[in-house]
């Protein structure tokens, strides 16, 4: 934060292929900066940072608005379907550093689809990455993002059923980063709304930690 009446959070998106970081990210900026179609491959192949207007009145803060602006780094999916997996790591390291290495990073979010099961070697790929890259911090700057979660909803669970029935390493991680986690819908929700409740609930997380960053120097 610079001025006393801005904040910006600066955040980075991890997940596998397809697991929708891209649309994420432009839903967290309120645009299009990323490219997003479905493929049956790894669509994105470079990290690549998005920066958001200004959002005026999002929140107030000792009677003061709050204006507040979204940095997002979008980054390959892992594994890549036509990437190393060494190669994955050096460009985020790389990006990392670049984007937020004095700035530092408010939080990374790990993009995981609701209607795929969190289970098996694939689905701690992403985990171990954000480890590697985060380092012993990284439980105190992760958060998950359940994408299509309007499948658990047509499916007929709640939120709460939904974790209960899911595999014992998905309540595990989410133990493990102090419960923090978004469900992000698309159904009877305009993209603004959508936008404004995900951006409040990280927000919440960041003041938890008390906007704590970390830097990668």
């Amino acid at each position: 934060m610079t001025d006393t009446n801005k904040m910006t959070i600066n955040l980075a998106l991890f997940g596998r292929t397809q697991s929708g970081k891209s649309s994420s990210g432009n839903i967290l900026l309120g645009s299009t900066d990323f490219h997003s179609r479905f493929a049956p491959c790894s669509v994105t192949k470079d990290c690549s940072l998005g920066r958001s207007y200004h959002l005026h009145n999002f929140m107030r803060r000792g009677g003061q608005e709050i204006i507040l602006q979204v940095q997002v780094l979008d980054t390959p999916g892992y594994p890549h379907s036509k990437l190393s997996m060494q190669h994955v790591k050096q460009e985020v390291k790389k990006a990392l550093e670049y984007h937020f290495g004095q700035e530092g990073l408010h939080l990374a979010l790990l993009v995981q689809r609701a209607d795929v099961p969190f289970c098996g070697q694939e689905a701690s790929y992403p985990i171990q990455l954000i480890q590697e890259l985060l380092g012993d911090a990284w439980k105190n700057y992760t958060a998950v993002l359940f994408t299509h979660a309007e499948k658990v909803e047509e499916a007929g669970f709640n939120e709460n059923e939904y974790l209960q029935e899911a595999s014992d390493a998905l309540p595990t991680l989410l133990n493990s980063i102090q419960h923090r986690y978004i469900f992000q819908y698309k159904k009877e929700i305009s993209f603004s709304e959508q936008r404004m409740k995900i951006l409040e609930r990280i927000v919440e997380f960041i003041k938890e930690n008390h906007y704590q960053v970390l830097t990668f120097k």
